[in-house]
C-alpha cells in the first residue's frame, strides 16, 4: 500500500464519466490546501475545472490532468465493478486507472513529498485539472487557458499525466502531439433504379477514384520529430437501405494527422484540389480539432529525461505519435510540454488497469521532475 495507490483507488471510486466530476476536485482541492495551494474553482458549462497553484513567483511548473473518464461499456462484461478499485496480481483494476486518474495521485503525492523536503522552493506549482478532456474538450482546458492569459498569469512549463508509456512506465516522453483536422463530405449524385444506371448518377461510384488517390496520397515524409501525415476515412454512409435504389447522396468522415511540415489552410486546398480533379459535385464542412506542437529540447525535456534515468536507470524515448491532448492548448501560449503517464496498453478499454508499483514509480519521477527545475542551484 503507498499513499498514491490510496488516492488513486479513493479517486477510481467516484464514477466521474465526461463531463461529470463527481467530486474529485473538491477531494483534490482540500488535499492541496494543507500544502498551502490556494485553489479556485472555474467551471465553464456542465464542465467543472480546478486551477491550483502554490506560490506567486516564476517559473511556474504545472502539472495538468483531467477528472473525467470514458463512458466503462457493459458493466457485466467487467472482471470487476469499473469504479470498485480491485488489485490483482499486482494490477490495479477500475476507469480511469491509467487514464488518468493514476497520474493524477502520482501529481499529489510528488508535491506531498517535494514540499515536506522543499517548502522554500523557487517559482510556484499549480495543477490545473478539468472534467472536459475525454469529452468536447471546448469548457475545460481551454477555457482556463483563456482565463489564465487575460490575466497575465503565465505557464513555463507543463508536464501533462496522459499514459504515454508504451511497455514500461517512463519509457515514452511525448514533446509534441500531431495536428487533427477532420472532414465531412457529402458528394452528391442523382438516385435512380439499379437497373437503370444510365438515369442515375450513382455517388458511390464517384468517390471511389477520389478516394483511391487520397488513402494512397503520400503527403509528406514527416520530419525529425514527426511522422508522416495520414488520411483516414472514419466513416461512410449511403443509400436507402434497399436493394435496388442507386443512392443520391454520400456522406462519409474522414480525418488527417498532420505534422508541423502543414498549414491547415494548405492541408484543406491539397485535399480539395484531389477532389476537384475527379469533377465531384461536393459539399465539404472542416473541423480542426487540433494544431501540431512540439516541444525541443531544453529544461523540461532535460529535467524529466533525467528524473527517468535516476529513478529507473533507462533512458526514455521522445515522441509525438498517438491522438491529441489537452496540451495542444497549453504550448501555444509559450509553455514547455511534455507528457509522462502510466503504459496505455488498457485505456478505454474494459477491465482498465495499471501497474501498482509503477505509480510509485511515476510519483517519484514527478518529485525528480520538480527537485530539477524548482530547487535553487
Amino acid at each position: 500500500m503507498s499513499d498514491t495507490l490510496d488516492l488513486a483507488r479513493e479517486l477510481i471510486r467516484r464514477p466521474s464519466v465526461t463531463p461529470d466530476d463527481h467530486g474529485c476536485q473538491d477531494m483534490l482541492r482540500e488535499r492541496l490546501a494543507s500544502l498551502g495551494f490556494l485553489s479556485e474553482n472555474l467551471p465553464f458549462g456542465d464542465v467543472t475545472n480546478l486551477w491550483s497553484r502554490r506560490g506567486s513567483a516564476p517559473p511556474l511548473l504545472a502539472f495538468a490532468g483531467h477528472t473525467d473518464v470514458v463512458p466503462t461499456g457493459p458493466p457485466e462484461n467487467w472482471s470487476s465493478p469499473p469504479f470498485k478499485p480491485v488489485i490483482r496480481d499486482g494490477l490495479l483494476y477500475g476507469r480511469g486507472a491509467a487514464d488518468m486518474k493514476g497520474s493524477i495521485a502520482a501529481f499529489v503525492t510528488a508535491c506531498e513529498r517535494f514540499l515536506g523536503k522543499h517548502s522554500d522552493h523557487s517559482g510556484s506549482i499549480a495543477l490545473l485539472i478539468t472534467s472536459d478532456e475525454e469529452g468536447p474538450s471546448v469548457d475545460g482546458t481551454v477555457r482556463v487557458v483563456e482565463t489564465l492569459r487575460s490575466r497575465n498569469e503565465r505557464i513555463d512549463w507543463c508536464l501533462v499525466g496522459e499514459p504515454s508509456s508504451e511497455i514500461r512506465v517512463a519509457d515514452t516522453i511525448k514533446n509534441g502531439r500531431r495536428g487533427s483536422l477532420g472532414g465531412r463530405l457529402v458528394v452528391h449524385g442523382r438516385q435512380g433504379h439499379v437497373a437503370y444506371p444510365h438515369k442515375a448518377d450513382n455517388p458511390v461510384h464517384l468517390i471511389a477514384p477520389a478516394l483511391t488517390e487520397l488513402a494512397a496520397h503520400r503527403w509528406d515524409h514527416g520530419n525529425a520529430s514527426f511522422p508522416p501525415t495520414t488520411f483516414q476515412v472514419s466513416n461512410i454512409r449511403a443509400g436507402t437501405g434497399a436493394t435496388n435504389v442507386i443512392p443520391g447522396e454520400l456522406e462519409m468522415l474522414f480525418n488527417l494527422r498532420f505534422s508541423t511540415e502543414w498549414e491547415p489552410d494548405r492541408l484543406r486546398a491539397a485535399v480539395e484540389a484531389i477532389l476537384d480533379r475527379h469533377r465531384l459535385r461536393y459539399e465539404l464542412e472542416w473541423t480542426l480539432s487540433a494544431q501540431p506542437f512540439l516541444t525541443e529540447a531544453g529544461a523540461l525535456v532535460e529535467a524529466t529525461r533525467d528524473a527517468i534515468r535516476a529513478v529507473t536507470g533507462r533512458e526514455a524515448e521522445l515522441s509525438t505519435a498517438g491522438g491529441t491532448s489537452d496540451g495542444r492548448f497549453i504550448a501555444p501560449t509559450g509553455a514547455q510540454v511534455v507528457e509522462l503517464g502510466p503504459v496505455n496498453a488498457s485505456i478505454h478499454q474494459i477491465d482498465e488497469h495499471v501497474a501498482v508499483a509503477e505509480l510509485d514509480t511515476l510519483s517519484t519521477i514527478y518529485e525528480g521532475i520538480l527537485e530539477r527545475l524548482l530547487l535553487r542551484r
